[in-house]
Parts: structure tokens; sequence; C-alpha cells
């Protein structure tokens, strides 16, 4: 006999369950192991029923997902957790996935996509509703191109920064650090390379957003 998938379901939304646990039972090799009204009860069922997957709403009482989500990596790191969410954005779905989840669903998917993630994180897979997949994606690759911070510019780089964005020539900006041209063009080089701004308008808005230039004043008519 094929050992059965035992899920516990929690949402504070009783039709919203009742839907959830229809769906479930409708798969041969699925079954679900308990209901939960909020995160506290939800651990609790969890710690009793030891299930291999929970469906956690992101929005509850008591303990809302992510913080259930917390506790259960740390107490019951084998049950693999679903959040169910209204919410697309990428910042909760990060969110999610660093508390310890392993799949985020919106809840206006296709009712076939709840089968595809139970099966997917059984195996030992994450799975991300293809709603919110393009936007994680999306919001990794803006953080990995992201400016490093100035705190990890040299004294010299900044100091090249400001003359650059005062809009000094080479020549003045040398003289006034009291270095060759080449040198300051080599700190100019290496600026925009740490920071992936290769422009004097760009480095302008790094400055002003950093708080190293403030903004210009409000002209007066």
């Amino acid at each position: 006999m094929v050992k059965k998938l035992r899920i516990v379901l929690a949402d504070d939304h009783a039709m919203l369950r009742a839907g959830i646990r229809v769906l479930i039972e409708r798969i041969p090799d699925m079954e679900v192991a308990g209901e939960a009204g909020n995160g506290k009860e939800a651990v609790e069922l969890i710690e009793k029923t030891q299930p291999d997957i929970a469906l956690l709403d992101l929005g509850m009482p008591e303990l809302d997902g992510i913080e259930a989500t917390e506790l259960l990596a740390k107490k019951f790191p084998d049950v693999k957790v679903i959040i169910l969410s209204m919410h697309s954005t990428s910042e909760c779905v990060m969110e999610a996935l660093r508390a310890g989840a392993v799949g985020y669903i919106v809840k206006d998917a296709a009712s076939s996509e709840l089968e595809t993630a139970i099966y997917s994180v059984a195996r030992g897979e994450s799975y991300l509703s293809p709603a919110v997949s393009g936007t994680v994606i999306a919001s990794s690759l803006d953080r990995a191109v992201q400016p490093r911070p100035v705190e990890e510019l040299t004294e010299r780089q900044r100091q090249v920064l400001r003359l650059l964005v005062e809009g000094l020539p080479m020549k003045e900006i040398a003289f006034n650090l009291e270095v060759s041209i080449k040198t300051v063009e080599a700190h100019r080089a290496q600026l925009m390379e740490r920071l992936k701004i290769y422009d004097i308008p760009g480095l302008v808005r790094y400055a002003m957003r950093t708080g190293l230039t403030p903004p210009e004043p409000p002209r007066m008519n």
C-alpha cells in the first residue's frame, strides 16, 4: 500500500479551508491530517500529527504564516511548508523563503497548481506560483546589480566622487588632491567599476541618494 502524503492545513477562513480540503482529498495519495484556524494551533497540530507538509496562510492571527514557519523550521525541520497567500509581491515571497518555506502559492491560482506544488516539495524541490516567480527573479537580479554602499569605497574614492559630482575637470581634481591626472583617472575608473555606474549623471544621483553630496537647494524665481 502506497503511503499517503499527510498534510496539515491552516487558514483563518473556514470556507477556504473546506475548499482546499476537498481539493486535497480528491487526490488518491494525499490526506488532510488536520486543520487549524491560526498559526499557534497549526504548530500545536503539527507537533501532534507529524505531517509531511504544512499549508499555511500568510496572514493568520496568533502566529502569522511567517512566524509559524520560523518555529516549524526550528522544531520540525522535516515538515515542508508551503505558504498560501493573496499577496504576490517579491517582498512577501522572499520573507517566506527566508523563514524556511519551500513553496509559495497565490490563492487565486488554478486548483491544479496546489497538486503540483505539493508533489514538488514532497520530492525535495521548491515551488513558486508562476504569478510570483517572475517578480522574485527580477527582484533578485535588481539586488545583484545594486551599487555597493558608500561605506565600501575608500576615502580617496569618496574624495574623487565628491569632486566629480561638483563638476570639476580632471586637471582641477588632480590639483586639489595633489596627484597626477593619470592617478585621478585611475581612481575614477576604479570608482565606476566598483559602483557599476559608468556615467557622471549616474554618479551624481548615487552621491545624492547616499548623502555623500547634498541635493541642490530649490531655485528661487
